[in-house]
Order: structure tokens, then sequence, then C-alpha cells
């Protein structure tokens, strides 16, 4: 009786861990204040040069996130390739993902590196990537996909 009670315990045990297991394989997107990377167009990077905060009138879903962009035009761009306009590693800051863990990111801490968007922690921490850019993508890009 005693292993029957400990069978169904594990059983119970692991059927509540499925959906975590199956969750912690799907990319996951930064978001804050319910906004993928708080609100900011990622287009607008590429086609502004700069942070801009995007409008919920011009809200697209992505990747299980609401991404804001600044017009229609914008958000039709992201919506046609998500890929090259998204930041890379979910939003999260690159050189935190370099090291193998997450950390959120700030807007204007930014790159655009061979057509790709990286985000970063704090103004420091982005000089501290900077300084080493091509190592810390290549060590992000290698450990990105077991992070979560």
């Amino acid at each position: 009786m005693k292993t029957l009670r400990i069978l169904a315990l594990t059983l119970v045990a692991a059927l509540w861990m499925m959906p975590l297991a199956t969750a912690a394989t799907a990319e996951q997107i930064f978001e804050r204040d319910g906004y993928a990377i708080g609100g900011t167009d990622p287009v607008a990077y590429f086609t502004l040069g700069e942070p801009t905060r995007g409008s919920s009138e011009h809200a697209h879903e992505w990747m299980g996130a609401t991404w804001l962009f600044t017009n229609a035009e914008h958000r039709d761009m992201f919506a046609a390739d998500p890929e090259a306009y998204a930041p890379q590693y979910g939003g999260w800051c690159a050189w935190a993902a370099a090291r193998g863990y997450t950390a959120t990111t700030i807007a204007d801490a930014w790159s655009i590196v061979d057509g790709r968007l990286f985000l970063n922690f704090s103004h420091g921490i982005h000089r501290r990537w900077q300084a080493n850019r091509d190592a810390y993508i290549e060590a992000a890009d290698e450990r990105w996909p077991d992070i979560f």
C-alpha cells in the first residue's frame, strides 16, 4: 500500500511539473507593463535610429506577447518579418545572456550589429558589452537556448 501511495504522489508531481517543462522550451519574451520590451517599437531602432514608444493603436501579437509600434507601417513591417526586427534573446539583456542568465533591459541601451537588435540592462552594462561585443554575441548565441 505504501508503494502505491508513493507511486501516486510521484505521478501527481510529474503531471504538475509537465506544463512547466513545456513552457520552458518556448522562447521567452521580456515584457514590462504588459508589453514586449516595455512597449518600445522594435522597428524604430532600425528606421529611426532611436528607441521610440509604441502605441496600443498599432499593436501586434507575436510569440505570446503584445508588441507596440509607432505607426501602422512599422507594425506591418514587423508582422511580415518579426525575426528581422525583434531583439535578440527575446529582448532580455544580451550581456546577461552571454553569461548564461536573464536580466531586464532598458530601451536606450541598445545596438544593431549585423542587422540584429541587442538590448542591455543599463548604460554601464552596455559599455561593457560593447567592449567585447563579438565574443559576447557568440557566447549568448550559444547559451540562449538553454537559459529557460
